[in-house]
């Protein structure tokens, strides 16, 4: 019984905190608790509980990390936009203009001294100044 309100034990504060290595101590205390229904002493539930703790966090931590670094990441607000395309509503040089991205109308400048691009010509946005995109 006492193997079971430690898996409880261990459950509540994995689901407070997401800490998977609770998660996994709690198995191990599942396990321990089947040892000790199975008839098994106390040595033994201890031992099972070790072993079985021990393994998940040795497998799964190592598959969990590798997996949360291969996931790419989501680019939002202005990340998203570098690298995208424009087109040009009202000629773009060095002092201003207008492009449109992704359906919105942005402030642009050209990103080389004596650029311009003029209006229906596809450019790509390099970065973005404040509230202008810097196109090339």
């Amino acid at each position: 019984m006492w193997w079971l309100v430690a898996a409880v034990g261990l459950a509540v504060p994995l689901v407070l905190t997401a800490m998977p290595e609770l998660g996994m101590l709690a198995v191990g205390a599942g396990a321990g608790s089947l040892v000790a229904a199975l008839g098994g002493g106390l040595v033994a539930q201890v031992v099972v509980f070790a072993l079985v703790s021990t393994a998940l966090i040795l497998v799964i931590r190592p598959v969990a990390r590798r997996m949360r670094a291969e996931r790419p990441e989501l680019a939002s607000g202005i990340d998203a936009i570098k690298g995208r395309q424009a087109v040009v509503l009202e000629r773009v040089d060095e002092s201003g203009g207008r492009v449109k991205i992704g359906g919105e109308v942005w402030s642009a400048r050209a990103l080389e001294p004596g650029g311009a691009f003029e209006p229906g010509r596809r450019v790509d946005v390099v970065e973005i100044d404040g509230a202008t995109a810097v196109v090339m």
